[in-house]
């Protein structure tokens, strides 16, 4: 793992929720509310209400910062250092971003083009609004805050308001290149995204206070704002449609390719099974095989849906064709898109606009939790400050005379000992892979990411390319093959993915750091173990290994690390192509740090996010306080609790990420004892619990109230509430929970139906005391929809 990453890469999509709740005045009788008929000609009215059309706001009188440059008008300066988005790249006016239409900046000489938050007081048209959606970028990382809706009545409401690092591939606006403050390109990709602050439908909305962020300054946190738009409620039943397009995503019931949407309730009543919501697709040369359906979506409330599509006879994989996408209810068509569909999907290309139609599979959006295992030679030293440093790190930082490892190595070792004198000692005697996967299965994981190789160079594997692996050395066994083996046997349920470090720190012929292997005391050279030097180390090295991971271990994930020169967009063309031209086809997936812009997720590591962030993302971190290999100084009481453990997967999974949490096995292959304790607890809540966290998503309107409630939905069924402390006997929800009379709430673990109202706009539970016994680490609430 990177220690200290450049930049955290995140594209924050349309949707991305409040932070906090925005007061609730309507019952549950009043949202259930039906729009009267129009008694002027004596026949019904339309049950569908139109929507209106999104309000674009203008900021340009709050500009105070020039972000955008071309080759013309120079003198930007968005992030602090003096690097700018490049205006050729990006629109200038009018632009629809998933359906939504705003004014964006144009790139003039001299003029500012967005806001950096910092609490200025937008005024806004007077109106009733479901919510304000926002074209934002993040400067020297993920940047959020609290953003404040004030309404006619005197009242405010509060809600999170974030910015994606801009530093990343994908968005709804992006770039392949950004300028250097010298005015050369910098070839990476920068984007600009969404998020989305609800506006209580009930109160006229007359401003916006952004939240205070910033300044745009090197190395410090920013919060960049570029356009607003109002969506205003509609009275009465009425739907929206955003952001529908085809995919290359495979639904798992038919093996339809999907066609994803969003359905938006931009009305005042509810959408309830009796409404028969569907959505269609109707393209030449395609039919609908599987239409989504929506049963429940409350007002301001959004469901992402996928429909199922199959190609006809004689329509080619890849065909490009104009078709509609429409949602039909109670009978009647009430609302639609034209869009350019892609037809199934075609081999991947080598270049990063093709490899852009791939996506995060929908497995991995519902698997939720994982578990890493960092496990190589690093696992002999095994040694860091603890809750410092990564202790899989230890060659590297035995470099540096200033890193306590330099002096731990000399005094515990010699200056002599070579750190490749450690392959010996990894044996992996105790190795059972089966235990392994059986642990993790009992852990309530979906999927596992073993390190094939980190940057220390030792491959677990049987690699033609070098000595240097795990087969021909050390422990003598494909260590990897036996874990893969095991899992397809004894745990075929569980997904398995691959860690691959694209640089080695010491590699001879493209050393990381560098210089070739050498005595961090003496500075004379040493032998690079196992490996031949001599090759072009992207094309003749990396980029074969990856290949022989490909076709020899067929990973559903590859989970690259650091970056860096590489040949990525080859590698995973072939991986892609590979997986989906298999008889049964596979979803496979990759994350953000191949080196490209190109991604399906992102990694942020030992931290998370504030809010929701729709595109899809991965929070990992060892059980360990710093160190995601094992390090034989951290004490059992310095690991993370089962609670602690709880409540990061809560916390992740209601903002729309996955947690991949961390195991470092000794060099011997035991897992230490402490680490199985916390795995098996962890399964235990989930055993419990687990239906509120796999298969389910987050909730459109906020993720979280307060410190200590979470939300989370299985779409069309039922609604969670996760309280992360002990409730008292009654537990009041001041938010507007999707909940009617006829429905049922429990609480997950507990056998009895529990007693409930709406009062004042909140949810009011009762909790009995056999209720709160019943739970631990996370008190989870049911609501099971009917009707």
């Amino acid at each position: 793992m990177s220690p200290c990453p450049r930049r955290h890469v995140l594209a924050i999509g349309a949707g991305a929720a409040a932070a906090a709740a925005l007061p609730l005045t309507a019952t549950a009788e009043a949202r259930a509310a039906e729009p009267a008929g129009d008694p002027a000609d004596g026949r019904a009215a339309s049950p569908w209400t139109p929507v209106p059309d999104p309000v674009p706001v203008p900021l340009d009188s709050l500009y105070d910062n020039d972000g955008i440059d071309t080759t013309t008008a120079r003198g930007g300066d968005f992030d602090g250092s003096g690097y700018t988005f490049p205006g050729e790249e990006l629109p200038a006016g009018r632009v629809e971003v998933d359906g939504v239409p705003f004014d964006f900046p144009a790139a003039t000489a001299g003029a500012r083009n967005n806001v950096v938050a910092r609490g200025q007081r937008v005024d806004l048209p007077r109106g009733r609004y479901l919510s304000a959606v926002f074209l934002t970028a993040g400067s020297y990382g993920n940047a959020s805050g609290t953003a404040t809706v004030h309404y006619a009545d005197g009242t405010t409401g509060t809600a999170g308001l974030s910015g994606g690092d801009w530093y990343a591939a994908g968005g709804p606006l992006s770039a392949p290149y950004r300028y250097r403050p010298d005015g050369g390109k910098d070839e990476h990709s920068v984007g600009i995204g969404t998020s989305e602050v609800p506006v209580d439908p009930e109160r006229e909305a007359v401003a916006l206070t952004l939240p205070v962020t910033g300044p745009a300054e090197a190395g410090r946190t920013a919060l960049h704002v570029f356009a607003l738009s109002l969506q205003p409620v509609a009275q009465g039943r009425a739907l929206a449609l955003r952001g529908a397009r085809s995919t290359s995503s495979l639904l798992a019931a038919t093996g339809a390719q999907s066609v994803e949407a969003t359905v938006v309730n931009a009305g005042t009543v509810p959408i309830l099974a009796r409404d028969a919501v569907s959505v269609h697709v109707d393209v030449p040369g395609a039919r609908t095989v599987e239409p989504a359906r929506v049963r429940r979506l409350d007002p301001g409330e959004q469901a992402r849906v996928r429909v199922g599509i199959r190609n006809r006879p004689g329509t080619a994989p890849g065909a490009r064709q104009d078709g509609t996408v429409s949602v039909r209810g109670r009978g009647a068509q009430v609302v639609s898109a034209s869009r350019t569909l892609t037809l199934g999907t075609a081999d991947y290309r080598p270049t990063e606009a093709s490899l852009g139609g791939h996506q995060a599979p929908y497995w991995f959006n519902e698997a939720k939790f994982g578990i890493f295992i960092h496990w190589g030679v690093y696992s002999v030293p095994a040694w860091a400050p603890v809750g410092v440093q990564y202790a899989e790190w230890y060659w590297d930082q035995m470099q540096d005379p200033n890193n306590p490892t330099y002096a731990y190595h000399r005094n515990t070792y010699g200056e002599d000992f070579a750190y490749d004198d450690f392959i010996p000692r990894f044996t992996a005697e105790k190795f059972d892979p089966r235990a392994w996967v059986e642990l993790f299965r009992d852990a309530g994981a979906e999927y596992h990411v073993l390190t094939s190789k980190h940057h220390e160079g030792f491959a677990l594997w049987d690699t033609a390319l070098s000595d240097r692996n795990s087969v021909r050395m050390g422990p003598g066994r494909d260590l990897l093959k036996e874990l893969f083996e095991a899992s397809r046997r004894y745990t075929p349920e569980l997904h398995r993915g691959l860690y691959f470090s694209m640089p080695e720190w010491f590699n001879p012929d493209s050393p990381w750091t560098g210089h070739a292997p050498r005595n961090p005391y003496t500075l004379e050279p040493l032998p690079y173990t196992g490996y031949t030097a001599g090759k072009d180390y992207v094309t003749e090295f990396q980029a074969p290994q990856l290949l022989e991971l490909v076709h020899g271990y067929d990973p559903e994930i590859i989970w690259c690390d650091i970056g860096g020169a590489n040949d990525s967009v080859d590698v995973l063309a072939e991986y892609f192509n590979h997986a989906k031209n298999r008889a049964h086809p596979v979803d496979v997936t990759v994350n953000d740090r191949s080196g490209i812009g190109f991604h399906d997720f992102t990694t942020p590591e030992y931290t998370t996010y504030a809010d929701t962030v729709v595109a899809k993302w991965e929070a990992s971190r060892g059980l360990d306080p710093r160190s995601y290999g094992y390090n034989r100084a951290t004490p059992d009481d310095a690991y993370m609790t089962t609670e602690e453990v709880v409540h990061s997967l809560v916390d992740i999974v209601s903002k729309n990420g996955n947690f991949l949490l961390d195991i470092g096995p000794r060099a011997d292959g035991t897992i230490p004892e402490i680490m199985q304790t916390r795995l098996r607890e962890t399964g235990a809540w989930l055993a419990v619990n687990g239906e509120a966290i796999h298969g389910t998503t987050y909730w459109s309107r906020m993720p979280q109230l307060g410190e200590d409630l979470r939300f989370t939905v299985r779409p069309d069924e039922a609604f969670y509430i996760h309280s992360l402390t002990r409730p008292g006997s009654r537990l009041t929800v001041e938010a507007p929970v999707p909940v009617r009379g006829g429905d049922k709430v429990t609480m997950l673990g507990h056998d009895r139906p529990l007693t409930w109202t709406v009062s004042g706009g909140a949810l009011v539970i009762d909790v009995p005391e056999s209720a709160r016994r019943a739970g631990r680490h996370a008190w989870v609430f049911k609501v099971e929809w009917h009707g």
